[in-house]
C-alpha cells in the first residue's frame, strides 16, 4: 500500500512524524509512504538539524509554495498536488488539521478519486470568519476516513451528518508530547540561556490574525503582557510578521519587560512550555501541549476548538481584553486546577490506531 501525506506547516509535520515513525518502525513491509511538502510555511528551523533532531522523514517533494491570498495559494497548491498524485498513484493520500495545504490534498485526492484520510477532523470553531473553519469542514466532507482526537469532534460530525468512516483515535500530538517530553528535558539549553527558573516565568506566543491584524486586539494583548512581565519574566516567541505588525502599530516600546525572541525551536517550546507557571496563547496546539503538561493555559481567543480543557478547568478563554488576561492569570496562578483524571485526548497510541484503520478499516 502507498499512502501520500501532505503537509505544509511545520505542526503538520511533526504529527505526520508520530504516524511516519509507526509506519516505519512496525508497518515498513506493508505500507509505503510518500511525504509531500506545499511549502506552505517557510521556517528557517525546518533545516538538517529539524529533521535529525526529531526524526522526521525528509520530504520527497518540496512544492515550495507560500504567500499570496488565501485562494491563490490554494489553487497554486492544488495543481501542483493534482501532478504528484497523477506521478505516485497512491491508494491513500494523509491529511492533517486544517491549513490551505489540507485543503488542496483533500480536493485533488477526491478529483482524481483517491480516497483521503483526516487526521484532526471534526473539530470546530464556529466561526466562519476564520480560514481553518472552511479548510476543515469541506476536508471532512470530502474524506473517506476521520480521524477525531476527541468525542466532542466526533458529535460535531454526527451533527452534520456525517458518520460513516468517523473513528475516534486521540490526539496524535498527545503521541508527540509524550514522546519528546524528556529528550527536550534533556537536550535544549534554553531555560539556562534566557536565565528562566522552573515554574518562575509566563510563556506566550501570539499570532493568528484575528489578534495580530486587529490593532486593538493586539494592543489589549500587548498591555497584558507588559503588565504580567513586571509580576514575572514573560518569554514571547515571535514571528517575524507579528513582530512587524506590533512595530507598525507603535506598540514595539508598550512591551515594557516582556522577553521577544525569535521563533524557537520545537525541543526548546517543549522544554519552556513544560517549565512554565502558566501559558498566554492563541495557538490550538500550545492550548493542548499546556494541558498535556499539567500547565494553566490562557488563551487570546473568543473560542477555542479544544473545548475539553476548558471543562476541566486548566484553560480560561478570555478574548483579547487586558482587563481579563491579567484576571486570569492572576486567579490560574494563585490556585492550580485539579489534576484530571479524564483523558479525553487518548493514551498516547493515536499514530497506531492510524495506521493501522488505513491498512485495515
Amino acid at each position: 500500500m502507498k499512502i501520500v501525506t501532505i503537509v505544509g506547516a511545520r505542526p503538520q509535520f511533526i504529527k505526520a512524524a508520530a504516524v511516519s515513525r509507526v509506519i516505519r518502525n512496525e508497518f515498513a513491509e506493508r505500507v509505503s509512504e510518500v511525504l509531500l511538502h506545499t511549502g506552505q510555511h517557510y521556517d528557517a528551523n525546518m533545516s538538517e538539524v529539524f529533521f535529525t533532531e526529531l526524526d522526521i522523514p525528509h520530504p520527497k517533494y518540496n512544492l515550495e509554495i507560500s504567500g499570496g491570498q488565501h485562494g491563490a495559494m490554494t489553487g497554486r497548491m492544488l495543481e501542483a498536488v493534482e501532478a504528484v498524485l497523477l506521478e505516485e498513484r497512491p491508494d491513500w493520500v494523509l491529511i492533517y488539521g486544517d491549513t490551505n495545504s489540507t485543503l488542496a490534498g483533500a480536493l485533488a485526492a477526491v478529483k482524481l478519486h483517491i480516497p483521503v484520510a483526516h487526521v484532526e477532523a471534526g473539530l470546530r470553531s464556529f466561526n466562519m470568519r476564520m480560514p481553518e473553519e472552511v479548510n476543515r469542514i469541506v476536508s471532512d466532507r470530502v474524506s473517506s476516513l476521520l480521524f477525531c482526537p476527541t468525542e466532542t469532534a466526533v458529535r460535531n460530525l454526527a451533527n452534520e451528518g456525517i458518520v460513516a468512516g468517523v473513528h475516534e483515535v486521540g490526539d496524535v500530538m498527545y503521541d508527540v508530547a509524550l514522546h519528546y517530553r524528556d529528550q527536550a528535558r534533556r537536550q535544549s539549553t534554553v531555560m539556562g540561556d534566557l536565565g528562566l527558573e522552573n515554574h518562575g516565568f509566563a510563556l506566550a506566543t501570539c499570532h493568528r490574525a484575528e489578534n495580530t491584524d486587529d490593532p486593538s486586539r493586539l494592543s489589549g494583548i500587548v498591555s497584558a503582557l507588559a503588565e504580567i512581565s513586571r509580576q514575572m519574566p514573560v518569554v514571547l516567541p515571535l514571528h517575524p510578521r507579528t513582530r512587524k505588525l506590533i512595530a507598525d502599530s507603535g506598540l514595539t516600546e508598550k512591551l515594557g519587560k516582556v522577553r521577544v525572541t525569535d521563533p524557537l525551536p520545537f525541543l526548546d517550546i517543549v522544554a519552556l512550555e513544560q517549565a512554565a507557571r502558566i501559558i498566554l496563547t492563541d495557538s490550538g496546539g500550545i492550548q493542548k501541549e499546556a494541558f498535556f503538561y499539567g500547565v494553566p493555559c490562557v488563551t487570546m481567543r473568543d473560542e477555542t476548538e479544544w473545548v475539553e480543557t476548558v471543562d476541566l478547568g486548566w484553560n480560561r478563554l478570555v478574548g483579547a481584553s487586558a482587563r481579563e488576561i491579567i484576571l486570569a492569570v492572576s486567579d490560574l496562578t494563585k490556585e492550580k486546577p485539579a489534576a484530571s483524571v479524564i483523558f479525553p485526548y487518548g493514551r498516547g497510541d493515536s499514530a497506531r490506531k492510524i495506521v493501522t484503520t488505513i491498512i485495515e478499516p
